[in-house]
């Protein structure tokens, strides 16, 4: 099968993690032009690895996004995203609520114990902008709001776009991981499924 050079895996990599994107959202997080996005972009496109679709919002100009195709998802090598889906739907296939809630923490529980190693600090604050690094480094840019009464970490892609499109309990447990690299109990007090560019995740 055709194989994309490193760079073409990296742009093709960043759309399956935090798509879909805009040229400008994919500039910025490449740390490249918008014409270097907009060449590899028609390069790609060609070869029907990513698709564009148009977003308008009140009487401008639409705005264009770009996202995987299912060739684009198994080009780059995403059967983890097959995999996950079929793990989910059979957790959704589970019928007592409390038994979904019990899965939903361990899984939680157990991802955190896999990142835990890479977060660092004794404080609330020192942890947390230490989950914003993790995100980071899983391509998922994220800020972080800090003033005297609030600490909250902003994230301004998904991680799992697929499965939240799907079933927003994902978020739960993103929600639940967080709160236990944290060592805080953390609120999901927004989320882009309900509109909007990021998800808020507040430190109570």
């Amino acid at each position: 099968s055709l194989q994309c050079p490193a760079s073409d895996t990296d742009f093709l990599d960043l759309l399956r993690i935090a798509g879909p994107l805009s040229v400008i959202e994919m500039a910025e997080a490449m740390e490249v032009t918008p014409t270097a996005v907009r060449q590899r972009l028609g390069r790609i496109m060609a070869e029907g690895l990513v698709e564009r679709s148009a977003v308008r919002a009140g009487r401008g100009r639409p705005r264009h996004y770009y996202r995987l195709t299912e060739k684009g998802l198994r080009q780059t090598g995403s059967n983890f995203a097959d995999l996950a889906m079929a793990l989910w739907e059979q957790f959704r296939a589970i019928g007592d609520p409390q038994v979904q809630r019990e899965v939903l923490r361990a899984v939680a529980k157990a991802l955190a114990s896999s990142y835990g190693s890479q977060v660092q600090g004794r404080t609330t604050a020192e942890r947390l902008r230490s989950v914003k690094e993790l995100l980071a480094q899983r391509r998922i840019p994220a800020t972080i709001e800090e003033d005297h009464e609030h600490l909250v970490l902003k994230a301004h892609a998904c991680p799992y776009p697929k499965l939240a499109e799907s079933d927003p309990r994902v978020c739960d447990m993103e929600q639940m991981m967080f709160s236990e690299l944290i060592g805080r109990e953390v609120c999901l007090t927004h989320c882009r499924r309900n509109g909007g560019v990021e998800c808020r995740f507040e430190v109570r």
